[in-house]
């Protein structure tokens, strides 16, 4: 059985949260919950409240399910919409370089290893 919990336009570069993401993959759920909790990274909020959603989603499809048996079988982080700021950065031999924010989409699939 399988629960997915998505969350979309989110502050912060793509790059920097599939660092976290990567670090997570493939385990158990209570390990990656802890990964997070003690990660100094500023996306690992963001991850830990979706794969907290996952989970909740997966007990909502069966109650009888053992949280302790779910690991996580899919987790990636995809690019959102960049916005452009208004501000400048100097660049070299006197070009000019707009500021960029990233927004990202991040998605987590967990499984108990069942159909």
């Amino acid at each position: 059985m399988e629960a997915t919990a998505t969350a979309k336009y989110l502050k912060g570069s793509p790059h920097k949260a599939r660092l976290v993401i990567d670090q997570i993959r493939g385990r158990k759920v209570g390990e990656a919950l802890a990964i997070l909790r003690f990660s100094p990274k500023r996306s690992s909020n963001n991850i830990e409240k979706v794969l907290r959603s996952a989970i909740a989603n997966a007990d909502q499809k069966n109650s009888e399910l053992d949280m302790d048996s779910l690991f996580i079988k899919e987790a990636f982080v995809d690019l959102g919409p960049t916005k452009n700021r208004r501000r400048i950065r100097p660049a070299p031999q006197g070009r000019a370089h707009f500021q960029k924010r990233y927004q990202s989409h991040i998605t987590v699939r967990v499984s108990d290893g069942q159909k």
